[in-house]
């Protein structure tokens, strides 16, 4: 126990520069290395994960983006639809008022003009008519109103038609209502 005494405790006070181990140069270099090293790893973590938080905002702009032109493309076909099928009972009315005999042929003319001008319309708005008679029967643009018997007509195919059915493109504006074939 008594050797334990002669041995000075290394305290704060104690500790002078005799006591300090000497570093060389070698190892000021590896821990500066060391250093740099992990910085730069950092660095790439997190230029990576900003490049990522890039990436994902650029795709979901994107996709917000494709979205809002496809809803706004979808909005103006629809209104142009509604629009359309407000028209159609003028249009079925000026069908049928062509249809009357008329004894004024240049009140016939000007009503065959102005009528030509509404098909005009129709055509620049990709509107067409839905071809029924004739045709075999489809639940998708046709509604069957009534069934006939004895006609010249196969059967299940279209042998009258009430009012004529309309699409823009490929969307359904009005079903045609006709009368099929037993």
């Amino acid at each position: 126990m008594d050797e334990n005494k002669n041995i000075p405790e290394e305290t704060e006070d104690n500790i002078t520069e005799e006591n300090i181990p000497e570093t060389s140069d070698e190892d000021d270099a590896a821990a500066e290395y060391n250093d740099t090293a992990a910085e730069y790893s950092a660095m790439e973590e997190a230029l990576a994960e900003s490049n990522n938080k890039y990436l994902r905002l650029y795709a979901e702009y994107d996709n917000y983006r494709k979205r809002t032109a496809k809803e706004k493309t979808e909005t103006y076909n629809n209104a142009v639809a509604k629009c359309i099928e407000e028209l159609l009972p003028v249009i079925d009315s000026f069908e049928r008022s062509m249809e009357v005999e008329c004894a004024d042929e240049n009140f016939k003319n000007g009503m065959d003009m102005i009528f030509g001008q509404l098909k005009n319309f129709l055509e620049k708005m990709n509107v067409t008519a839905i071809e029924a008679l004739g045709e075999e029967f489809d639940p998708n643009v046709h509604n069957a109103i009534s069934q006939q018997d004895g006609t010249d007509y196969a059967s299940n195919h279209i042998c009258a038609v009430f009012q004529k059915g309309y699409k823009i493109g490929e969307k359904l504006i009005r079903p045609a209502m006709v009368a099929v074939a037993v």
